[in-house]
């Protein structure tokens, strides 16, 4: 069997997850034992469940089937997101009935990725592979946000990340972990960046603009408008 990265905590009747680390370090497709062990874990018992999540995501696979798990779970799935979210692990955490995110966690979404080796019509296969991926994705996206499916696929594509009160704002969390009152709320800014925006304008800074293409005419112009003043 794969690494287990999942675990079950037992309470007085009260189940909790852990979700730490990478979400599967090898992929679940063709793994028919892996998936059956946690639905098996999942269901031995009855009632409401706690989800701790802090992963940098992982297999896209895992995540979907985890996905499907818990949103055709009987009981109530509380997710409680401690530190990241992120990639696939976001997908997880929309299955949540209520999703809870920590003032000092992240999470992130972007369009899926993968290796592939070939001609370029093996190339083009991948692609289409990877844009069917997204769509389901943006699927668990959707339902839980209610946004377009336009504009969470413009933040897939810029690669964007949301402290708590962001994504509260655009609907993938519910509310804040350990809010005290309404002033606090207030206090903590919604800040979302993309890794694509800020690649660019580091870019602009490093690469000098280009010259100005104007005839010698105008050369002169300017230069004489400068010495006038």
């Amino acid at each position: 069997m794969k690494r287990k990265f999942w675990n079950w905590v037992k309470n007085e009747g009260e189940r909790t997850l852990f979700l730490n680390g990478e979400i599967s370090d090898e992929t679940w497709y063709g793994d028919e034992v892996t998936p059956k062990l946690f639905k098996s874990e999942l269901e031995s018992i009855q009632g409401d469940i706690t989800i701790w999540i802090n992963s940098p995501g992982g297999d896209v696979f895992a995540a979907a089937q985890i996905y499907n798990m818990l949103m055709d779970y009987q009981g109530n799935v509380k997710v409680k997101i401690d530190g990241l979210a992120a990639s696939a692990a976001s997908v997880i955490a929309m299955a949540g009935t209520e999703v809870l995110m920590s003032p000092v966690a992240m999470m992130m979404i972007h369009n899926p990725m993968t290796v592939a080796i070939g001609d370029s019509k093996e190339m083009q296969k991948a692609s289409e592979m990877l844009s069917e991926v997204k769509e389901s994705i943006i699927n668990a996206y959707e339902i839980k946000t209610g946004l377009a499916r336009s504009k969470i696929s413009h933040l897939m594509d810029a690669e964007s990340w949301f402290n708590a009160k962001k994504a509260v704002e655009l609907g993938f969390a519910d509310r804040i972990l350990f809010e005290a009152d309404e002033k606090e709320e207030e206090e903590l800014e919604a800040v979302m960046f993309s890794r694509t925006a800020v690649t660019n304008s580091l870019l602009s800074k490093l690469i000098p603009s280009k010259p100005e293409n104007k005839t010698p005419i105008e050369q002169l112009e300017k230069r004489l408008s400068l010495l006038a003043h």
